[in-house]
């Protein structure tokens, strides 16, 4: 793997490749941006860059170095990631108890730590004092898509390297070339910020499932005696789909501003470009006020599951509020 087979965030790769060159590679990078975008590739990366010997600024991938790395068993290389919802201080004195032994080779030891915000608080101040005085030459890499909630003084020690979303075409493009059927491309790219983000999503067989019920859903609501509460009901809490009502709402979302995209001629960006025919018809049904309205209540429907809501009601709710 190298830097030139990852799609996108060109500013990323541009600041990581420069401090190779130039053997400025800072003690602590903090990675950011949304969940998906290419973090722990580009960590991974960048951590065989780091030992590479054969490339001054990028991973050969043949070297011995490389193929350590490439298959897990780099003994200078640590990963860690949530044990459960969090990383607790247990890890983190792992860690450093890791790293207190001298590195088998000339080049730093590196570890990432994915799902950096998900530390404790205990952990976290533990491990401020290894990115202050690590006992040995190291390079952190934390990950997080929300930096926020990282510590202060934590924030304040890293280099912050931003990712941004993938563009949908670079995405689009990839997943054709992988053999994905263009609408579940569409609404996969619509719903995550890069390609294993995509990929993730389109791994889970409940995925595709949740597409066509949403379609239903969307399409029986309009009509008078609408029977969506009942499909709703007899659809996703008997079948498992109800544990991923936070991408259902998602699904809805993208719908109604299709709706939109239609009434203002932006074709080009309809996620559900497959349905075109009826969202030709449909979008007329309803003022741009209303479909405005609903994407709302989509959005309130996700925000009030966040909050623990009763997930059947909350759908029920939403749909009965699309009826009227």
């Amino acid at each position: 793997m190298s830097f030139h087979e990852l799609l996108g965030q060109e500013d990323a790769k541009r600041l990581l490749q420069n401090a190779l060159r130039k053997d400025a590679v800072s003690h602590a990078y903090l990675f950011t941006g949304p969940a998906g975008s290419g973090q722990v590739k580009m960590a991974l990366t960048f951590a065989l860059a780091i030992f590479c010997t054969a490339s001054k600024d990028d991973a050969c991938g043949e070297c011995l170095e490389c193929r350590k790395v490439e298959h897990g068993n780099h003994p200078d290389l640590t990963l860690l990631r949530p044990d459960g919802a969090s990383i607790k201080i247990d890890q983190i004195r792992e860690l450093q108890r890791v790293f207190s032994y001298r590195s088998e080779g000339i080049n730093p030891k590196v570890y990432i730590i994915e799902g950096a915000d998900k530390m404790t608080v205990q952990a976290a101040n533990s491990l401020l004092k290894f990115l202050e005085e690590p006992p040995a030459p190291a390079v952190g890499i934390l990950i997080s898509d929300n930096s926020s909630s990282l510590l202060p003084t934590i924030q304040s020690r890293t280099q912050r390297i931003p990712f941004s979303p993938l563009h949908p075409d670079i995405m689009l493009q990839a997943l054709s070339g992988e053999g994905v059927p263009v609408p579940l491309a569409r609404c996969a790219v619509s719903l995550t910020a890069g390609l294993d983000g995509c990929r993730e999503l389109l791994a889970q067989n409940w995925f595709a499932e949740m597409r066509n019920l949403v379609l239903q859903l969307a399409k029986e609501s309009l009509g008078k005696g609408s029977t969506a509460v009942a499909t709703a009901g007899s659809k996703l809490f008997k079948t498992g789909l109800g544990e991923h009502l936070d991408t259902l709402f998602s699904m809805f979302h993208l719908w109604f501003k299709d709706m939109l995209y239609f009434l203002y001629r932006k074709h080009e960006s309809i996620v559900f470009i497959d349905q075109l025919d009826f969202i030709s018809r449909a979008a007329r049904q309803r003022s741009t006020q209303q479909w405005v309205a609903y994407m709302e209540y989509a959005a309130e429907s996700k925000r009030k599951l966040r909050s623990n809501a009763n997930a059947q009601l909350c759908l029920e709710q939403f749909l009965i509020r699309l009826e009227s």
